[in-house]
């Protein structure tokens, strides 16, 4: 069996040992961007073995993906950089579960928030929720803070950093490393200094300072704790789709990727 997170162990899988799926019984994935890649394999026709999309489940995507990042948001960003969010401008790039869970804590502590998303669905649920839904770049030179959860990458480009005012934060809910152009800014030009642990201060010629918080890796997981509550409810789903995978009659599931048994989601609960 397979349990991956972001669908990097499969794609490494797939890329390096392909022999192997002859012997695997089925993949268990959790995240929104391993799932999106599970689908393009089975599109192109390349997916050889039955996986289940743990995300989509009730469970895993409010309790992880929508409760627990409304909590871990705030928690990351009180540990890191201190700062007080009554009247600051934020941000939040993508309006799916991660996004609302965002939008939602940020909302409550006073700061004035802007989404930006692409799906019309998801940009009308960000509007009918009381944000200002915009593009990044009608509002980058005066937000204080900028929040990727789009499980896209290069959402904030080197232009868009060089476009940000003084003493901005940067940081990423969303998927790895790859929302935030960070290669770009390691050049000669801009000076690193590391403040405190997963705080680095990216300083222009011009003396300009923006504050990148764990290199742009994932700030819930690098900067703040989980909830055990969370933790729990996750590895239990992900435990009982390997067990209805491995147990499955030959048949049940054939090359395809398919969503967690609603009944089966219903006892992670209970």
């Amino acid at each position: 069996m397979i349990l991956d997170d972001g669908g990097d162990l499969t794609h490494w899988m797939y890329k390096k040992y392909p022999n192997v799926f002859k012997k695997i019984r089925g993949i268990v994935e959790e995240s929104v961007t391993g799932v999106h890649r599970l689908y393009q394999l089975s599109k192109a026709g390349k997916l050889c073995v039955p996986a289940m999309n743990v995300n989509d489940s009730v469970t895993k995507q409010k309790f992880d993906n929508l409760y627990c990042c409304r909590e871990s948001i705030l928690d990351g960003l009180k540990r890191t950089t201190d700062v007080m969010f009554g009247g600051k401008q934020v941000v939040v790039c993508g309006y799916g579960e991660v996004g609302k869970g965002c939008c939602a804590a940020l909302k409550a502590l006073g700061a004035i928030v802007y989404v930006t998303e692409i799906d019309p669905i998801c940009a009308l649920q960000a509007c009918m929720d009381g944000f200002r839904v915009v593009k990044l770049n009608e509002v980058i030179r005066q937000v204080d803070v900028i929040i990727t959860c789009t499980g896209n990458k290069n959402v904030v480009t080197r232009d868009q950093l060089d476009r940000m005012k003084n003493g901005s934060i940067v940081c990423n809910m969303g998927h790895s490393n790859t929302e935030i152009d960070v290669a770009s800014l390691r050049t000669t030009e801009l000076t690193w200094e590391r403040v405190r642990s997963q705080v680095d201060h990216i300083i222009w010629p011009d003396g300009k300072r923006v504050i990148l918080l764990a290199e742009g890796r994932l700030l819930n997981l690098s900067c703040s704790t989980v909830p055990t509550f969370v933790l729990s409810i996750t590895a239990t789903t992900q435990a009982l789709a390997l067990i209805e995978l491995y147990n499955a009659p030959e048949g049940r599931y054939k090359q395809d990727v398919y969503l967690l048994p609603k009944k089966m989601g219903e006892d992670t609960y209970i």
